[in-house]
């Protein structure tokens, strides 16, 4: 018996080359923190615009308290995915510390993405022209209570080579913020939460807060939203 005669091959249209230039931003702390003391306003937020190997990141967070700013940072980053990495990029750029206290700039060099278990995870590096060096590591993992209803616990820890009074930092483990937060989603891109921070200093920081009349250890209840777009 003859073999069948295959089917004639389809003319197909070119590949489409689907590498737009997109934009996504999402602020997941917009909040008020409250308690003995009185009731600070806190931000964190980041956002990107780019394509799927290069874009450009914005992040800030900071506190407003009355006319005073404090722990305002802002980084300004060129971000590209790490080869052999799943769900990571690198990322490098500048931070400023930009508030009521003297102002810094840094160079700045890390990764942000997703580790196993899609528990987020951006771990940074700082340097000045000084040699002084700082890292930060951030962390936050959404446990999805209902199909509207997250958990979310969050940390951040900072840590710096050698002490600069005039913004109140001392060297080695500076300082720690952390929160527990239950979002109900109105929406995927709007939900208010509520939940449970704590702010802590630790060493030379401490004892620069101290001497500053501030506290070094607070724990707060928070109000907010979360908006992404």
């Amino acid at each position: 018996m003859d073999a069948p005669t295959p089917p004639q091959t389809k003319s197909w249209n070119p590949p489409v080359m689907d590498n737009g230039v997109f934009a996504h931003f999402v602020f997941d702390q917009l909040e008020g923190r409250s308690n003995a003391s009185g009731t600070r306003f806190r931000w964190d937020g980041e956002g990107w615009v780019g394509n799927d190997f290069n874009r450009l990141w914005v992040k800030s967070e900071g506190f407003v308290d009355g006319s005073s700013m404090s722990d305002g940072d802002h980084e300004f980053l060129y971000d590209r995915p790490v080869p052999r990495m799943s769900y990571f990029d690198a990322q490098v750029g500048v931070r400023t510390d930009l508030d009521s206290d003297p102002h810094r700039i840094w160079a700045a060099i890390g990764i942000e993405g997703l580790a196993p278990y899609e528990f987020e995870f951006a771990p940074t590096f700082y340097i000045r022209n000084d040699g002084r060096v700082a890292g930060r590591i951030e962390g936050a993992y959404s446990f999805r209570l209902r199909q509207r209803l997250v958990l979310e616990p969050q940390a951040e820890v900072n840590l710096y080579s050698k002490d600069d009074p005039a913004r109140k930092i001392g060297s080695g483990f500076s300082d720690i913020d952390g929160g527990l937060r239950l979002r109900y989603e109105v929406s995927r891109k709007f939900a208010p939460y509520v939940g449970y921070t704590y702010e802590g200093a630790y060493g030379n920081s401490a004892t620069y807060q101290r001497q500053a009349g501030d506290s070094t250890h607070a724990s707060s209840f928070v109000f907010g939203i979360r908006v992404w777009k």
